[in-house]
């Protein structure tokens, strides 16, 4: 495997990932750090951008959805839908933050764009939230690395 092809397959696994289409990255990422010496920094950049991009066409998918289906024109929004709208408008954007969580993750970066959550916003948010678990997993795999080549403890 070359350098290329982990850092394309890595960021194409973590694409894949943050779509409905469902998708594991977080091995592909932990098996580059413990059999690979290839930068972490990068393997993380590389991942998060993957699934920030994927993420975010999640959140093109929700506004095409509110275009079309969602639309107060094309129904007769009743006070609780104005009530929901209100609400995730002041407070929603935040959920944003478990972007990264398995099976509800996918479905928060959808509502997002349904609710018009503004697009940079969104990227600010999903980024911060999906590098974080990144950092999180890469830290983890070489800790366990280290751990197996010394025999000790994976967290002292």
């Amino acid at each position: 495997m070359t350098e290329a092809s982990a850092f394309i397959g890595l960021f194409l696994s973590a694409f894949l990932a943050a779509t409905l289409i469902p998708a594991q990255s977080e091995i592909g990422l932990g098996y580059l750090v413990i059999n690979t010496d290839y930068s972490m920094v990068l393997l993380v950049t590389v991942a998060s951008l993957g699934n920030t991009a994927g993420a975010t066409i999640n959140w093109f998918i929700g506004r095409g959805v509110a275009r079309s289906v969602v639309s107060p024109k094309k129904m007769k929004p009743s006070a609780r839908y104005w009530t929901i709208i209100n609400w995730y408008k002041k407070y929603g954007q935040w959920t944003l933050l478990l972007s990264w969580a398995p099976f509800i993750g996918d479905p928060i970066t959808v509502i997002a764009g349904i609710f018009k959550v503004p697009l940079k916003t969104f990227f600010l948010i999903v980024a911060l939230a999906k590098t974080s678990r990144y950092i999180l997993i890469a830290i983890f795999a070489e800790k366990f690395t280290l751990g197996l080549q010394t025999g000790t403890a994976i967290v002292q």
